[in-house]
């Protein structure tokens, strides 16, 4: 039976090339996925500095998503300023929500919701990396979220979307969704538009403007996680 690995490489269906933007984009070489390793594990950065969270938001096989959120990594790996790790939604396979209490209470009961809220806590911010479906987020990055509530207070987040009209309308829900935990939803959004930023609405091929948008994102997210480290800090003290 094949491992995680062999079946990822399986769903995809494009090579993420980028012909007529390679000297724009210098930076988004991705290797071919025999070179991956285990390919949505990843950490990049180190040291004292904050913990970025790129969450890819779809578990569709042949999803989109898997290349914007190697895309994103690969933008990622040139900074110091914070540390970024890819968790992939596929790998916590988490049931419709089935916490008999709030999450706001903080009493959760499940072992699976016990090990999401763990993942979750360990960082300082977010980036969501979502599709747009029936003008809004993906239902598996919906119910992700509300499976818990005090791990996401008082963090930012950032939204790379990608859909028909650049996935706008998911994004909108997500800063909507974000206000309610108590999260810091930064100004600029990545939006990947099918038309335009992917070949035959399946080769992601991102402009430079998007590379140049996703490094504003980035910044933005980790000054925020930064700015609200204090809040953090008092309710664990709390």
């Amino acid at each position: 039976m094949p491992g995680r690995a062999e079946a990822k490489e399986a769903e995809m269906t494009a090579t993420t090339s980028n012909s007529s933007d390679a000297a724009a984009l210098p930076d988004y070489a991705p290797p071919p996925p025999a070179a991956l390793g285990p390919p949505l594990n990843d950490v990049r950065g180190g040291g004292d500095v904050p913990r970025i969270a790129v969450i890819l938001g779809s578990t569709r096989p042949g999803r989109l998503g898997e290349h914007v959120a190697r895309w994103v990594m690969d933008q990622a790996r040139h900074r110091t300023d914070a540390e970024f790790e890819l968790i992939d939604l596929v790998d916590y396979p988490l049931p419709h929500l089935d916490e008999p209490l709030p999450p706001n209470m903080g009493a959760y009961q499940n072992a699976h919701t016990q090990e999401w809220a763990a993942v979750i806590g360990r960082f300082d911010g977010f980036v969501f990396v979502t599709p747009e479906y029936n003008h809004s987020t993906s239902g598996v990055l919906k119910n992700a979220i509300d499976y818990v509530y005090a791990e996401w207070n008082n963090k930012a987040m950032g939204v790379v979307s990608y859909g028909a009209a650049g996935g706008a309308r998911a994004a909108e829900h997500l800063r909507l969704i974000a206000g309610e935990l108590q999260m810091a939803d930064v100004r600029t959004n990545v939006a990947l538009s099918l038309f335009t930023d992917f070949k035959d609405f399946s080769e992601l091929a991102p402009g430079a403007h998007q590379a140049q948008a996703l490094e504003t994102m980035l910044g933005q997210v980790i000054a925020w996680s930064q700015a609200l480290a204090p809040l953090r800090q008092a309710a664990q003290a709390a």
